[in-house]
């Protein structure tokens, strides 16, 4: 999430002399640039020194391009999840530096319920942003506290209320689709089944734009629902079709081995279930992540591709397989202490195996 903005420190009183008043103005334009985490400058004062930007910021101009593979290869959008530490703006940074055709961020904190707007300047910025990168295809996760099918009321109206904004901010970013979890029932699976296809309806009734909702299958941990391919065909038909042409599915392939999918020995008849069920027509999007878990685990533990439990040879197949050739592709794989070389790393096989 963007770093809260810091109050101006009040420049300290200095005698009126020409020297002390250059020393002040310089003071008040370095601590201007750094509450607006850009560098400014003072009428009539000497142009004021760039302030250094945080570790965690990456300016576009500074970038250090890693060796990701040949995106100019790639048959559909090929990216990963990239953080907005400094604005939204900033993730096009992140995703040069990883030479990604696809991206996903965050719109806000995603453990937090604190909400927030996105301003006119925020969209224009992020969108100029954009446009300097090869992304042609960008969605959103939203928060994990959000639980559209939980029993408990207040719980749920607060869930049907971050839902309904962070629909809002990817319209207003003009992303192509927001990636949600279905909920955690708690109490009966119907019920809770029910609830979390009215919460999804009155979301998407409320606030209407661009970007595609993609329901994301899980790993069945729990009382999750939506871990097999018959309950996530089953939610989306229940969904009005006044609305219901705005639904799409996104496919973990961490999630579903871990639901007990087998992608390495049975991968055939996965996707033959798969498109007999939900229809290929629905799936929106790939997230491609080996696991630490056990096929049919029920855990949701991603690992690098090809060094978990899935194995390199399944990915292979994806990246080659002519149903799948269309569909963005996102990684979601443990990053380290530096992020762009680990999800460079991961691209460039990717796009290796897909030859």
């Amino acid at each position: 999430m963007p770093a809260k903005k810091s109050a101006p420190k009040t420049a300290p009183k200095v005698p009126a002399t020409k020297s002390a008043a250059k020393t002040a103005a310089k003071t008040a334009a370095k601590t201007a640039a750094i509450t607006a985490m850009n560098p400014a400058t003072t009428t009539g004062a000497a142009p004021a020194k760039k302030a250094a930007p945080k570790k965690s910021v990456v300016a576009i101009g500074e970038l250090v391009i890693v060796d990701a593979g040949d995106h100019t290869r790639d048959r559909a959008p090929l990216g990963a999840h990239l953080s907005i530490a400094g604005g939204t703006w900033e993730a096009a940074a992140r995703a040069k530096e990883i030479s990604a055709t696809a991206a996903q961020i965050f719109t806000k904190q995603a453990n937090r319920w604190v909400e927030r707007d996105i301003t006119p300047d925020e969209v224009a910025r992020f969108r100029a942003a954009m446009r300097e990168t090869h992304v042609r295809w960008s969605c959103a996760h939203d928060s994990y506290l959000i639980n559209l099918a939980s029993p408990d009321q207040t719980l749920r109206a607060r869930s049907i209320e971050s839902f309904r904004i962070e629909l809002r901010r990817c319209h207003a970013l003009g992303l192509d689709a927001l990636v949600s979890h279905p909920g955690n029932y708690m109490d009966e699976r119907a019920s809770g089944l029910a609830r979390n296809i009215d919460g999804i309806v009155e979301g998407l009734e409320a606030e209407s734009g661009p970007t595609r909702l993609l329901i994301e299958l899980t790993a069945g941990q729990g009382t999750v629902l939506g871990s097999t391919f018959e309950e996530m065909a089953l939610l989306i038909s229940r969904i009005p079709a006044s609305v219901q042409s705005r639904v799409g599915v996104c496919l973990d392939t961490a999630h579903i081995w871990a639901a007990g999918y087998d992608i390495v020995s049975e991968y055939d008849d996965v996707w033959k279930r798969f498109g007999d069920t939900i229809g290929f027509a629905r799936l929106g999007c790939l997230h491609l992540n080996d696991s630490k878990a056990a096929l049919g685990s029920h855990l949701d533990r991603h690992d690098l591709i090809g060094q978990g439990t899935i194995g390199r040879d399944a990915f292979g197949r994806i990246m080659r397989d002519p149903r799948l050739a269309s569909i963005p592709k996102i990684i979601e794989t443990p990053k380290g202490d530096a992020p762009a070389e680990s999800d460079g790393r991961m691209l460039k096989l990717l796009r290796e195996l897909a030859q």
